[in-house]
């Protein structure tokens, strides 16, 4: 796998990870507003786009595994920035979630 191939698995995570934290973000001001209805649709669609995501690496690191001497630009590097954070956002959200839940079922 050449750099511009790497590249272009960077952009789709990137590209994933964006739409995952989009959704995310909704689904926090939904459920700061007391909605609950749609937190299964939200959490499905983010979900989706993570694992979609995580495929994209995998790619990467399995060819890196396989003895593949990988050319990693910063555009993969970023890729994995933004991958890295909307998990722990996807894991705060769960957290919020069951907060607002809380606070709204009193």
């Amino acid at each position: 796998m050449d750099k511009k191939e790497l590249a272009m698995v960077g952009f789709n995570i990137v590209a994933y990870s964006g739409d995952a934290r989009s959704t995310l973000l909704t689904l926090l001001k939904e459920v700061r507003a007391g909605k609950f209805e749609n937190v299964d649709a939200y959490l499905a669609d983010a979900d989706e786009n993570l694992k979609l995501a995580h495929n994209s690496q995998t790619e990467i690191l399995t060819n890196e595994a396989g003895g593949e001497d990988l050319d990693i630009g910063f555009i993969f590097v970023h890729g994995q920035d933004h991958l890295m954070t909307t998990i722990l956002l996807r894991e705060l959200v769960q957290d919020f979630i069951e907060l607002y839940k809380d606070k709204y079922n009193r």
